[in-house]
């Protein structure tokens, strides 16, 4: 039986290739006939015992991996370049002409283990995860979805393309929206103001262009859950994330807990904003500058200072942690500040064969940045836990334990916040600000992922009723002391904004889920930090070898977004927050 692998200091700066026991080691992804012939040499292969189906196992997910991490550049270049011709083509060269004829072949493999003798013979406490999943992914898997879901590709590109390309010109110069966003932090309620207004009419005159993008991605991705033989894109989605451990009345259940114990929360910080303020009524400008009318916190100058910076608070926390990173320096695994032409948001994008990963985001010096780096920075570590893991699969866990680990980093860096804040009142005024957002995080994810629901169970909607739609849930949840007074052309089109939309649909709920097991795991880091942070990477050194409520439980947490736990985590926050 394979063991799973422990992470190591030597594993986290190791730079070199694990060397392969299939592919050439100089074999390179060039053009599909080039590829085929693996594929064709695993559907042909005889396997006369569980032994050879572990090794046939072994040798598929390393070209899995090869192909995971070839596509895995097109599109960090891709992204680091919106408007180089070049990039874009090689990574829709991967998309077109590679994935669609991969496809066929990858559905064949899962129905030839699936009917082999010995799959019995397998260890069900390695593979039963895998196994699952594999199910799932043959039980919805139609041909005629190939094309379909490289159209749908294609077009998931135009949105990056599109914002990518967003600048605004206030006094003079030339902006991103990221770079114009930290005007909004600016104590001067007019720079705060016309930054704003900025940036959201530079969003407006995409706004339609950016509806009507949305509204062929919805058309294409029902077709597919059709096809399928599903009642609508998002029952689909929760076969093809494998959503096992909860259901779309879960979430619902959840949306109403937020709605219950997070919301009325965030309306008292709003009223004591408004108060230290001094206004008369909150406007949107005003909920990113410091209530005490500090200028913007100013935690690092250029990218790599930030890097410098980040690797201090984890080697601090962990030398395996620190370790991670440095790692990834010197390997030039990391695009971090923000620039034209560079597409919006940030990742860390896993790269299977290396077990480097690669961190991409636009920080242009402000507290969510540095909340983002230790954010993406959490995933990088998660990457070089799994690492040493035999199958590719294993290395990919669901989002509510991928954003666990994300999550929980944030948190539990913040013992270390002094290297970004030497300042006793700057660092008392990111951790409150930090915190506040781990709450605001709740309203937020609840109003994106019960847009959603209602997007894909009324596939043929129009735009207005969309519109109509995304106020009625924007306002149950969010800013519900805020004067909009005037806006009210942008509102309609405020969910344009996040990504996970277009790019990633249904991919959102898990936020929420994981902040609540992030908070679960800081509350055990500061009770007992070197058992908190133990239990942290042992969880993450798992995988997906295990069920999520396992997972979770090996943190030391419970996979539970019931209103008890939510309200009772909620309240640790704001003691935490009331402490400082």
């Amino acid at each position: 039986m394979m063991q799973i692998a422990e992470p190591t200091a030597e594993s986290a700066t190791d730079t070199s290739r694990p060397p392969r026991h299939y592919l050439p080691e100089d074999f390179l992804v060039t053009d599909w006939a080039a590829i085929e012939p693996f594929f064709q040499e695993l559907e042909i292969r005889p396997l006369s015992s569980a032994t050879e189906l572990e090794r046939w196992l072994l040798d598929r997910s390393e070209l899995e991996s090869v192909l995971s991490e070839d596509l895995a550049w097109r599109y960090i270049h891709m992204t680091c370049d919106t408007q180089d011709p070049a990039r874009s083509e090689a990574f829709q060269y991967f998309v077109n002409e590679v994935e669609p004829q991969v496809a066929p072949y990858d559905h064949a493999l899962n129905e030839k283990m699936l009917a082999s003798q010995y799959l019995s013979g397998l260890d069900e406490r390695r593979y039963g995860v895998f196994l699952r999943s594999v199910r799932r992914a043959s039980e919805i898997y139609r041909a005629e979805n190939i094309p379909l879901k490289t159209d749908i590709s294609t077009k998931q590109q135009q949105y990056a393309a599109t914002v990518g390309a967003m600048n605004v010109t206030i006094d003079g110069q030339e902006l991103t929206l990221p770079q114009a966003a930290d005007r909004l932090k600016n104590p001067d309620r007019a720079v705060r103001e016309a930054a704003y207004r900025a940036i959201q009419a530079r969003r407006l005159q995409d706004a339609k262009p950016l509806d009507q993008l949305f509204t062929e991605l919805i058309g294409l991705r029902h077709q597919v859950a059709l096809n399928a033989g599903f009642e609508n894109f998002r029952d689909y989605m929760f076969a093809a994330l494998g959503r096992f451990d909860y259901t779309p009345q879960d979430c619902f259940n959840f949306h109403a807990a937020i709605r219950e114990t997070v919301v009325p929360l965030i309306d008292d910080f709003d009223l004591e904003r408004r108060q230290d303020l001094n206004l008369p009524a909150l406007r949107p400008w005003d909920l990113d500058v410091d209530p005490s009318g500090q200028p913007p916190l100013r935690p690092f100058g250029t990218g790599e200072e930030l890097l410098d910076k980040t690797i201090t608070v984890f080697q601090n926390l962990d030398s395996y942690l620190g370790d991670c990173l440095r790692t990834m320096r010197q390997m030039g695994h990391l695009d971090l500040e923000s620039r034209k032409g560079k597409a919006p948001g940030g990742y860390n994008y896993p790269l299977d064969e290396t077990g480097v990963p690669f961190i991409f985001m636009n920080a242009t010096s402000s507290l969510r940045d540095v909340v983002t780096m230790l954010h993406e920075g959490g995933h990088a570590v998660h990457s070089f836990l799994t690492r040493g893991l035999p199958l590719g699969a294993d290395k990919h866990p669901p989002s509510e334990v991928a954003e666990l680990a994300s999550m929980s980093m944030e948190l539990m860096s913040m013992d270390q916040w002094h290297v970004f804040f030497p300042d006793a009142d700057d660092l008392r005024r990111a951790k409150k600000t930090h915190l506040e957002s781990v709450l605001e995080t709740f309203p937020w994810v609840a109003t994106i992922d019960k847009f959603q629901h209602w997007v894909y169970e009324h596939p043929t909607h129009t735009e207005a009723e969309r519109h109509t739609r995304w106020v009625e849930i924007f306002d149950e949840f969010n800013q519900r002391t805020v004067d909009w007074t005037g806006l009210e052309a942008y509102k309609p089109y405020t969910w344009q904004k996040q990504l996970h939309l277009y790019e990633v649909p249904f991919y959102y709920i898990e936020y929420a889920m994981a902040q609540l097991g992030a908070i679960a795991v800081w509350r055990n880091f500061r009770q007992n930090p070197t058992e908190g942070l133990a239990a942290y990477k042992r969880a993450l050194s798992l995988g997906y070898t295990a069920p999520i409520g396992q997972i979770y439980a090996a943190a030391g947490i419970r996979f539970d977004f019931s209103t008890e736990y939510l309200r009772t985590l909620a309240d640790f926050v704001r003691e935490e927050m009331a402490a400082l």
